[in-house]
C-alpha cells in the first residue's frame, strides 16, 4: 500500500473527492495530497507542508526530527513574488525557441533576482538574426548573457552580441562558449589578430585562439591522444576543479581566492595567444593550476562596468536559497546599468 498518493490538477481537489479517491484507494485521507498547478515551482513546499506530506514521509521512515521551518523559504518566495526591481537580460543564443535548453541557467538568474529583489525578464535572441549587422533587438537592455552551446551556427551573432556589450558597457555574462567567443572577439577587434576563430568552427584559420587539447593525462597518468574524430564524450573536460583567482580582480571580488566551479567542455582557449590577449588589456582572472588552461577571463573595472566570462557552468551549483555569487554579480550590475541611463 503507498504511503502517500499525490494527485495532480489544474486546482485543489475538493475535500469529498479526496475522501472518494481514499476510499477506492484504501488508503488514509489524510494520505491523498493534492498538487495543483501554481505559478512558480517555488510554491511546492509550502503546498505539500500544510497537507503534512513532509510528517507521513517523517512517519514511515520512523524519523522522529524538529518541526519544519519554512519561513526562510517563504521569505524566497515572497521577494520571488514582490520584487522591488526589475531588468531585461538578452540571452543570446540558437536554442530560443527551445527555451527548456537554458533551464539551469534561467532558475540560476531567478535565484539571483530574489537575492536582489529583482524580477528578471529574459529576452531570448537568435543570435542568427544577429549575423547580417542588424543588432537592433540589443538595444534597451540592461544586461547581455551568451550561453554554452556547441557548433558553428549561430556564433558570428554571438560575436557581435558580445562587439556590441563591450563597446556599449553593457554588463556581459559569458558561459562556456560564452567565453571563447568573448576571447575570440576581443582577439579580432582589439588585440589585432584578425579572423582569430576556433578550429571548431574553421580549423584551417590563421589565429586558433581555441582548440581542442590533444593530449590528456587519465586518471592514473597515462597520456591520451584525442582528435576531432575521438568519441565526444571522451574529448569532454568534466566535473569540478579548483583554480586559484588573480587578487584584485572583479573574480576575486566575487568568489575570493579560488573557484571551484563543474566544466562540460570539450575546446579551450589556445594558451599560446593568452600572452598577446594580456598585452592588449584582457585579464585572465583565473587559470587551471597545472595545464594553466583559462578559466575566468574579465575586461579591468576602468574599462568596462562588469564584463566577466568563465568557462565553466555556474548555474550547475546555485540554488534558491542561497543564490549563487556570480549570477547575483551580475544581477546588480545590471541594476546598476539601468540606474545610469
Amino acid at each position: 500500500m503507498p504511503t502517500a498518493l499525490l494527485c495532480r490538477a489544474d486546482r485543489p481537489i475538493p475535500e469529498d473527492e479526496r475522501a472518494k479517491i481514499s476510499l477506492f484507494a484504501n488508503m488514509r485521507e489524510q494520505a491523498v495530497i493534492s498538487v495543483w498547478d501554481v505559478d512558480t515551482i517555488y510554491k511546492i513546499p509550502q503546498m505539500l507542508h500544510e497537507q503534512g506530506l513532509d510528517e507521513l514521509i517523517c512517519q514511515e521512515l520512523r524519523l522522529n526530527p524538529k518541526p519544519a521551518d519554512l519561513s526562510v523559504w517563504n521569505g524566497l518566495v515572497d521577494s520571488l513574488e514582490n520584487p522591488k526591481h526589475d531588468i531585461t537580460i538578452g540571452m543570446v543564443g540558437k536554442y530560443v525557441d527551445l527555451t527548456e535548453s537554458y533551464k539551469s541557467l534561467i532558475e540560476s538568474l531567478r535565484h539571483a533576482g530574489i537575492h536582489n529583489q529583482t524580477k528578471v525578464s529574459i529576452r531570448y535572441i537568435d543570435s542568427e538574426n544577429l549575423e547580417h549587422g542588424d543588432v537592433s533587438s540589443l538595444q534597451n537592455l540592461d544586461a547581455i548573457l551568451v550561453p554554452g552551446g556547441f557548433g558553428k551556427r549561430g556564433t558570428e551573432g554571438k560575436i557581435a552580441a558580445i562587439k556590441y556589450a563591450r563597446e556599449n558597457k553593457i554588463p556581459y555574462l559569458g558561459i562556456c562558449l560564452g567565453m571563447q567567443l568573448a576571447v575570440i572577439e576581443y582577439a579580432r577587434h582589439v588585440a589585432n589578430l584578425k579572423d582569430a576563430n576556433s578550429t571548431e568552427f574553421n580549423p584551417d584559420g590563421p589565429h586558433p585562439l581555441v582548440g581542442l587539447i590533444t593530449e590528456w593525462k587519465n586518471a592514473d597518468g597515462k597520456v591520451e591522444l584525442r582528435t576531432e574524430d575521438s568519441d565526444l564524450g571522451g574529448t569532454m573536460r568534466l566535473g569540478a576543479q579548483k583554480c586559484p583567482i588573480e587578487p584584485n580582480t572583479l573574480a576575486s571580488q566575487i568568489y575570493g581566492t579560488e573557484v571551484n566551479e563543474r566544466h562540460r567542455h570539450r575546446y579551450e582557449v589556445n594558451n599560446h595567444y593568452v600572452e598577446q590577449l594580456k598585452a592588449a588589456g584582457l585579464v585572465v582572472s583565473a587559470r587551471t593550476p597545472t595545464e594553466q588552461l583559462c578559466e575566468m577571463v574579465e575586461l579591468p573595472q576602468n574599462v568596462h562596468p562588469w564584463f566577466v566570462a568563465c568557462q565553466f557552468h555556474p548555474e550547475f551549483t546555485s540554488n534558491p536559497r542561497t543564490g549563487h555569487p556570480l549570477f547575483k554579480s551580475y544581477i546588480e550590475a545590471a541594476l546598476k546599468y539601468k540606474g545610469s541611463k
